[in-house]
């Protein structure tokens, strides 16, 4: 397909016009005309990026991609050595952020709450742009037994702050660096909270409003939206799709 499609399915698909974000949402570097093979990554990180010159692609997807609000206007140093790879060798770069957490077929948070067993998972109606889910364990587990399915799942030992002795049924999450919507769960009833990240007041809040909090990484809890589109827009129009999974303990 031609870059001018991918763009325009992607920028539908993804609803991007919904959401108010930190970065551009779509098309950051421009590339060759014609698409065939596409790498999907969490981050637009050089790793990610010559391991995409190896496979011949096309088109790089990230999750995070280039341009982020609040940083240096200027493109020296590492930012260039990135961009200028990009250019000569002709790739188009993607990023999706905040659309592809939210998204209800293949965002990170969907995804997240599919790989755990989540039933009923649904976004909390009139929060945060949609993007703080809610759902419910088939049946209650320990905290113990959650953070053993965590690990399981995602292949990183989640941090878990006790808010409660209280065995955990009810859930909310979003991926990624939400750690301050440990409110909204508390408020909705919550028993645990995921996110990926965690900060020093996170413990207090957990402490003082009694739920259980799980910070289980925030690469770890957004590998799943990407390589879920990477694999949608292969079956959808027969392009090879690479996910590649660089390694980040954060």
């Amino acid at each position: 397909m031609t870059r001018l499609e991918l763009t325009r399915y992607l920028n539908e698909f993804l609803q991007v016009s919904n959401y108010k974000d930190y970065a551009p949402n779509g098309l950051q570097v421009e590339g060759k005309a014609q698409i065939n093979i596409i790498v999907t990554g969490v981050t637009a990180c050089q790793a990610l990026i010559d391991r995409a010159i190896e496979l011949n692609a096309d088109a790089i997807l990230v999750h995070h991609g280039f341009f982020w609000k609040g940083e240096s206007e200027v493109i020296t140093g590492m930012k260039y050595r990135r961009i200028e790879a990009l250019i000569k060798n002709d790739i188009n770069l993607y990023g999706y952020h905040l659309p592809l957490d939210g998204h209800p077929m293949l965002g990170n948070n969907a995804e997240l709450g599919r790989a755990l067993g989540i039933v009923d998972a649904e976004p909390i109606e009139g929060v945060a742009q949609g993007l703080v889910w809610q759902g419910r364990l088939d049946k209650p587990m320990s905290a113990n037994d959650f953070s053993a399915l965590l690990d399981g799942v995602l292949q990183r030992e989640p941090l878990h702050f006790w808010g409660k002795d209280k065995a955990i049924h009810q859930v909310a999450w979003c991926s990624g660096g939400a750690q301050d919507y440990i409110d909204i769960a508390a408020e909705q009833g919550m028993d645990a909270f995921i996110s990926g990240e965690v900060s020093e007041r996170t413990y207090h809040s957990a402490q003082e409003l009694g739920i259980h909090y799980f910070a289980a990484g925030h690469h770890a809890t957004e590998r799943f939206g990407i390589k879920a589109l990477g694999e949608h827009l292969a079956s959808e129009f027969e392009l090879t799709h690479h996910f590649v999974d660089i390694a980040n303990p954060v």
